[in-house]
């Protein structure tokens, strides 16, 4: 079995057992635990024991149904997530017992997007988690071609499994912020204090931003964000949100303005709590084929600037790593319901519950 078989070799090619558990996504909002094939290495590979996987809201939105890009019945999704080496396939820089984070995102890295610098956007990205079956399981494959370009990090001790699998979110929200330009001495709003939206708080504040506002309905998320480092916390439907924001800022409204939830409704609003000159992130993904209206007269006369910002580049998650083990952003806290991978359905009852910040599958 491959179990017995990974703990005592280097150089793996197992036959296709169905032994490995794993969380299997049969269909949208059908999701069951069950056996799986044992992977099979290629040269190159390695096979890691997933040790923490936290979920995304752009998990709940693929369970869902939401989200179909690059996604396979049936098959196994997750994509923020830490392991230990179980298995190497052939001389490799990396050993059995090494404990790693792993950026998601393999490019292809010769396309024009890539070798502009938007590795992100390349036509022929793979991601662990969606193209190639993710961290809900037991075992993991890392394929060859991600370790050759870098994508599999070493962590420090002091690093956790469950901190560096928040180490992709940060790169995302690194991502964003510098396609927005957040800079010291911005006045920020963050639509939204869900796990994105309080990293987004712990970087403005990293960043030196001069003022940090939160909009946020839930009140517990309220208090979360001030925790996090938030300066203000708003709720929106207590009263005019613009007119908070305008109090807040000295009447001119923010210098960013970032969208942390995929609402359509809100990338409007973030538009009218812009100052003039501001900048718009629009930051969480939306469902497909969903619409929002602009107001387009704001977007031009106050010159305000809009941006998208999809995942991350290679490069954005050693920076976010860096951050993490040098610690200027501390995760720890971020994570405040664990369940094992045979509590999958809770786990994404709870993260979809709204009462959580960020639940991990942890040691599965």
């Amino acid at each position: 079995m491959l179990r017995e078989s990974f703990l005592s070799v280097s150089f793996v090619h197992v036959a296709r057992e169905a032994s490995v558990k794993a969380a299997i996504l049969q269909a949208p909002n059908q999701m069951q635990l069950g056996l799986t094939a044992d992977p099979v290495t290629e040269p190159g590979d390695l096979i890691l024991r997933v040790k923490a996987a936290t979920i995304c809201g752009t998990d709940i939105r693929v369970f869902r149904g939401r989200k179909t890009a690059g996604i396979r019945y049936p098959s196994i999704i997750g994509h923020e997530f830490a392991g230990e080496i179980v298995a190497v396939h052939g001389p490799s820089l990396f050993n059995v017992g090494q404990r790693v984070g792993v950026c998601p995102a393999i490019p292809c890295g010769h396309c024009p997007q890539c070798t502009r610098g938007r590795e992100n956007l390349c036509p022929d990205l793979q991601a662990i988690g969606y193209e190639i079956d993710g961290a809900f399981a037991e075992f993991i494959r890392i394929p060859a071609r991600a370790v050759e370009l870098g994508n599999v990090h070493l962590l420090p001790d002091h690093v956790s499994h469950e901190e560096a699998s928040l180490v992709e979110p940060l790169a995302c929200v690194l991502n964003g912020q510098n396609k927005v330009g957040l800079r010291q001495g911005d006045h920020v709003v963050i639509l939204g204090a869900g796990p994105i939206g309080t990293l987004h708080v712990k970087l403005a504040r990293l960043r030196g931003a001069a003022r940090v506002i939160v909009s946020e309905p839930n009140a517990a998320r309220r208090e979360a964000a001030l925790a996090f480092g938030a300066d203000v916390v708003i709720d929106p439907n207590a009263g005019d949100l613009r007119a908070a924001v305008r109090a807040q800022t000295r009447g001119l409204g923010a210098d960013v303005v970032i969208c942390a939830i995929g609402i359509p409704a809100l990338a409007a609003q973030a538009v009218g709590l812009a100052a003039k000159g501001g900048r718009v992130s629009l930051f969480a993904g939306f469902s497909k084929g969903e619409t929002g209206t602009l107001d387009v007269n704001a977007i031009h006369y106050e010159e305000l600037r809009l941006t998208g910002a999809f995942g991350l580049s290679r490069k954005d998650y050693e920076d976010a790593l860096n951050m993490v083990a040098d610690g200027r952003i501390d995760l720890t806290g971020m994570v405040t319901h664990r369940y094992g991978l045979n509590e999958v359905d809770a786990a994404f009852s709870m993260a979809e519950s709204g009462s959580a910040m960020k639940v991990a599958i942890s040691d599965v």
